[in-house]
């Protein structure tokens, strides 16, 4: 069977992976987990264990006792990797708190370095808390086995927090960083579980743990405070049981040291277990074969282009069709063997089935002369890549797995051309808009763990023409905690773990506070004051101008309130050629901030940002992006970026930024890093739209390393329908 340039090209950028990650890919399945701890990783109560969850599974877990309310969100990476951010309110230091708590927010990593095989034992390695203040710092060697169907035990090593020997919370730290040094250090103790699986849906934990939830912190003014978690040093022995219900939720309760009752609720999601793996969307138009050609001769001969009335038929009928579909055709070359439609995707998030549906309808349009297929994949009226394909083969390949059409067709950069192409008619300009509520949340304050605001919001799109795109929305607040308030003191400023507020009065009187005490101006940490407004805002009000000045590069520039902060010009180019996993980009930006009532005026600080980026798809959906530049405090540096995406749409990522500024500088944290999260709504519905909920989760809202939040950057806009992103939803070919 011939092999198309498309398939080469996924061969070629499948093997750097394998190199990198895919030692882990060859093993067998690992050992799943049963239930989660109150850490949120796999384990027992408090311990952990060396299980993991079927790869790709996301997670989270709220679990409450005298000793902490945590909430956790787990994500197993690979088959052996699992990663968990944790969010926790640490009680009992109402010696040095007038509250009695804290927030606390940590990280923990986990490798399953083999396998239970044989008489072999499951074996893991974890770090607990390694990059934030160090509350439940811990180092952990576990290894886990079978005993009998039903039963599992394991037995570990800790260090730190799991040996009962809390490491000292240093207050003249800003924190974030590892702190390597103290890995496997200060002595370890074994902890012990066995859990037993009562039936399908029950199971029972016992286990021997040396968390004594005791911690010592280091105040700036050289003092030691020692609190306890909770009422008492609890006893070693703690007792669980979990409860599945449904397919993906499990209720728990348990007993620590024989003193305190603590409740836990879990949800795991895995994204290749939709709530409607089939879709909900109709059944596509089947294929139309060819009748025999002494059945079309004119049909076949190519005599039907003569006909002057011909092709403006067909692009109308081939249009309407395509809206029923979800897609638009912006554009069509017709000639007696050859059409090249111009198509652009509004409903299904794998391009390859928006293609997939387009070829079907061809087939049924189009006379029999026309053989060759050329569908070009546009974004936002800018053409991104075209795929070619030959009617014969769509003809004989329906009822086949999509990989032979795959193998048949070809990728490459959409052609520069525009001669040809007829737009269709009365589709530009064209406008879209739409009235319904907003809900705005704030996840993992230090302060406060879950802020909202909720009210009506009017948003519309009026294109112009194909790429000139006008975009405007308002809002009104109607209720939520989201209140106006000024960025915090520092700490170190009134010898507390947690700084105070201004209020806004307070803030909007004196200039001297829009900069930190350390000289870094106020570019995120006074987000809160653009909160809580009673009177409508504009989050947004731009005009965006999207081209392609050569085949493999692209351009973006757009104007106007560009965010909630922040008004001005920003400018882009993306050299992407489509057969390649590798991608280069530019940005700069002219900014200004924009007044607090989120409306049109603007503030005094006004800066240029801008970075150069480079991008590389991976297999398996790992895409790595780096950016190096200047951001909005001025300060310059580099982020790191690292996200993964499944075939039906889920992405999970992780990032990291580092700039010159100095820890003291940036404050606590030391640098900026978070989560990212985006799934496709039509995996919980069924309902296909390329509608998304996405969040940001990071461990707070500093200067240092502030970016622009600009809308439709371009790389996510054209990689969709180019190389690896493309082949890798192919299988939606048919669908």
């Amino acid at each position: 069977m011939r092999r198309s340039r498309l398939t080469s090209q996924l061969m070629a950028t499948t093997l750097p992976l394998a190199v990198l990650v895919g030692a882990g890919y060859a093993i067998a399945d690992p050992m799943l987990a049963r239930n989660m701890s109150t850490y949120g990783m796999p384990g027992g109560i408090d311990t952990p264990t060396a299980e993991t969850l079927p790869e790709g599974t996301l997670g989270a877990t709220i679990s409450k006792s005298d000793y902490a309310l945590r909430t956790n969100v787990v994500f197993q990476a690979l088959p052996q990797l699992t990663a968990a951010l944790r969010y926790s309110r640490v009680e009992g230091i109402s010696d040095f708190r007038d509250d009695g708590f804290i927030y606390d927010r940590s990280f923990d990593l986990r490798y399953q370095v083999v396998d239970q095989d044989g008489w072999r034992p499951a074996v893991s390695v974890g770090v607990q808390d390694f990059l934030g203040t160090g509350v439940y710092s811990g180092e952990y060697i576990v290894a886990t086995r079978d005993i009998t169907p039903r039963i599992r035990a394991s037995l570990g090593l800790g260090w730190g927090t799991l040996a009962g020997k809390p490491r000292v919370i240093d207050g003249t730290d800003e924190g974030g960083t590892a702190n390597v040094e103290n890995w496997f250090t200060g002595g370890a103790k074994p902890f012990a579980s066995v859990s037993m699986q009562v039936n399908d849906k029950l199971s029972v934990t016992a286990e021997y743990s040396n968390d004594v939830y005791r911690s010592s912190y280091r105040l700036r003014n050289g003092g030691l405070n020692t609190f306890q978690q909770g009422d008492k040093e609890p006893g070693n022995l703690n007792f669980g049981a979990n409860y599945e219900f449904g397919r993906n939720y499990e209720v728990g309760a348990y007993v620590i040291g024989g003193e305190t009752v603590g409740a836990q609720f879990t949800v795991a999601l895995n994204p290749r277990e939709s709530a409607y793996p089939s879709g909900l969307e109709k059944a596509p138009a089947p294929v139309r074969p060819r009748p025999a050609r002494d059945a079309d001769p004119e049909g076949w001969s190519g005599q039907w282009a003569q006909d002057p009335t011909a092709r403006p038929a067909i692009q109308k009928a081939l249009a309407d069709a395509l809206v029923d579909e979800g897609q638009l055709l912006e554009s069509m070359a017709l000639s007696p063997t050859r059409a090249e439609v111009r198509i652009r995707n509004q409903r299904y998030v794998q391009q390859a089935q928006a293609i997939g549906r387009t070829a079907r309808l061809m087939t049924r349009a189009l006379p029999p002369s026309v053989e060759t297929f050329v569908i070009t994949s546009s974004a936002d009226g800018v053409p991104a890549s075209s795929v070619t394909l030959r009617r014969s083969d769509v003809e004989r390949l329906e009822n086949t797995e999509a990989g032979q059409i795959a193998a048949a067709s070809a990728l490459s950069d959409a052609p520069l051309r525009q001669g040809d192409l007829t737009m269709t008619e009365d589709l530009f300009p064209r406008l879209r808009w739409r009235v319904g509520p907003y809900l705005d949340l704030g996840l993992f304050d230090p302060e406060e763990p879950l802020r909202y605001e909720v009210g009506a919001e009017a948003r519309a799109s009026y294109e112009i023409t194909p790429g000139l795109v006008l975009t405007g929305a308002i809002r009104q607040r109607a209720f939520g905690d989201k209140e106006q308030r000024g960025p915090g003191i520092p700490a170190s400023e009134n010898d507390g773990v947690r700084g105070d507020h201004y209020t806004a009065e307070e803030y909007l009187a004196d200039p001297s506070l829009e900069t930190t005490p350390e000289g870094v101006p106020r570019v995120r940490s006074d987000t809160r004051m653009y909160s809580g407004n009673t009177s409508p805002v504009i989050p947004e009000l731009t005009l965006a101008w999207f081209a392609r000045p050569t085949e493999q590069v692209y351009s973006r520039v757009t104007v106007g309130l560009l965010e909630q902060a922040y008004g001005g010009v920003s400018a882009e180019v993306l050299w992407k050629p489509a057969n390649s996993p590798l991608a280069f980009g530019a940005e700069v930006n002219r900014v200004r901030k924009r007044d607090f009532d989120g409306l049109l005026d603007f503030r005094d600080y006004e800066v240029t940002t801008g970075h150069v980026s480079a991008y590389y798809e991976f297999s398996q959906g790992f895409t790595a992006q780096l950016d190096v530049g200047q951001y909005l405090a001025g300060d310059k540096g580099a982020t790191v970026t690292l996200t993964r995406e499944f075939e039906n749409g889920w992405r999970v990522g992780a990032f990291a930024t580092k700039t010159d500024l100095s820890a003291e500088e940036f404050g606590e944290g030391s640098f900026d890093k978070g989560i990212t999260l985006s799934i496709p709504i039509s995996w919980a519905t069924g309902t296909p739209t390329r509608d998304r909920a996405s969040t940001t989760i990071r461990s707070l809202s500093r200067d240092g390393g502030a970016r622009l939040e600009v809308n439709d950057r371009l790389y996510d806009k054209v990689r969709d329908s180019q190389t690896v992103k493309l082949y890798q939803g192919w299988g939606s070919f048919w669908r």
